[in-house]
């Protein structure tokens, strides 16, 4: 009995437009024309490895809580933008998709309008690729800027990994890198530990974070590995701060860590008419 083949099919997903890749190793990823947000990924054994929330909102009022939001032009708080910016609460375009060589393969593109220049003028254009193949998942966002001037921004790939027991995980590779803890006044740290446990909230921002990370959960290993993207992000918002959010259940907190990759420390200078493209790998492992 052959593989099956690779395949980019639209459907309603709790109401929302989205897309379900399969590649023929049988992994999938649904993605989400709101927001151009990836909200599942399951490797070629089924095993999903992003945590959506059961709280989640799916009806244009909020982003998706859960999956891989993204945050462009601005990362969180860094600026006077609504927080992580303007497109994770836009209906993306489908501008593309390719399937072959065992891989499934989507694009999904959104531009300014009249209603994001009131809040940010600059003319631009972001497209988010997601690409599955056996047990890995791509996910690049291209910005452009379309206008006649120069602007800056911050920007990640919002990324939530669902995990058995986030007090038993452990996260290789930040060792010895400077970092601002968010969750201590934005004091400026550096990492000491070789395995980062996670036994209370965190919210860290790693500066120039280029080497590969490792997520051990139990028996389970994630490799992830950025490109374009100069920072990584670190989140758990732990007992309070997860009670507090409305689109997760109190324990939450419990099956998911945030590894995102950023451009926080320093916004990136984007010329009229050029580009810029970050790309965030997983690798089941």
């Amino acid at each position: 009995m052959g593989k099956s083949k690779s395949s980019v099919e639209p459907l309603l997903f709790n109401g929302i437009e989205a897309f379900r890749l399969q590649a023929a190793s049988g992994a999938t990823a649904l993605v989400s024309r709101f927001g151009g947000q990836v909200l599942s990924w399951r490797t070629a054994d089924g095993c999903e490895q992003l945590f959506l929330s059961e709280r989640a909102r799916y009806d244009g009022s909020a982003s998706i809580r859960g999956g891989i939001p993204v945050c462009f032009p601005q990362f969180s708080g860094l600026g006077d933008l609504p927080k992580h910016g303007l497109v994770r609460n836009r209906v993306w375009t489908p501008s593309g998709e390719n399937c072959r060589d065992g891989y499934a393969l989507l694009s999904l593109a959104v531009a300014d309008d009249a209603q994001s220049r009131t809040l940010w003028p600059h003319p631009f254009r972001a497209e988010i690729t997601v690409a599955i193949q056996d047990n890995r998942l791509d996910v690049e966002l291209e910005v452009e800027n379309t206008g006649a001037d120069t602007f800056s921004f911050t920007a990640a790939l919002h990324t939530y990994l669902r995990v058995k027991e986030v007090e038993q995980i452990a996260v290789q590779g930040l060792r010895g890198l400077e970092y601002r803890d968010a969750g201590d006044g934005d004091r400026i740290k550096r990492e000491t530990s070789v395995e980062l446990a996670v036994d209370g909230e965190v919210d860290r921002v790693y500066h120039e974070a280029s080497a590969a990370l490792l997520l051990s959960d139990g028996g389970r290993h994630l490799g992830i590995h950025s490109d374009g993207f100069p920072d990584a992000v670190v989140w758990n918002p732990w007992v309070n701060k997860c009670a507090a959010l409305d689109d997760m259940a109190p324990l939450d907190f419990r099956r998911m860590i945030c590894i995102e990759a950023a451009v926080a420390q320093r916004p990136f200078l984007l010329r009229a008419g050029e580009s810029w493209a970050g790309r965030q790998s997983l690798v089941a492992i």
